[in-house]
């Protein structure tokens, strides 16, 4: 588990990043869009194998709602709204990224 919290910490980061050029950014860049659906998959994947492997650890609604996203985004990438997208990056993931840097420092050797 540990390496998936450290993988999970490390796409979060990437994903700050790029949210960090802003929304004109991502509204007129193409690839700002894709980068965060591709991004959504990992973090839900990971969030969903955390889940997983310790439901009573891993029991807050955020890390559901991190796999329910991923599931929506792979499976009906054409209906992702673009602004739902951009406020999943700036509000969803940053909560995520707090649990997960709770996680670690808790104990983990990630």
């Amino acid at each position: 588990m540990d390496r998936w919290l450290g993988d999970l910490r490390d796409t979060l980061a990437r994903a700050a990043d790029l949210a960090d050029r802003g929304r004109d950014a991502f509204d007129v860049d193409p690839a700002l869009p894709l980068a965060f659906e591709a991004l959504s998959n990992r973090i839900g994947d990971l969030s969903k194998r955390l889940a997983h492997a310790d439901e009573a650890r891993f029991s807050h609604p955020v890390w559901r709602q991190a796999a329910r996203n991923r599931d929506f985004v792979v499976h009906h990438y054409d209906r992702v709204d673009r602004d739902l997208l951009w406020r999943t990056v700036i509000t969803a993931f940053p909560e995520l990224a707090a649990r997960v840097q709770a996680e670690i420092g808790s104990g983990g050797h990630v």
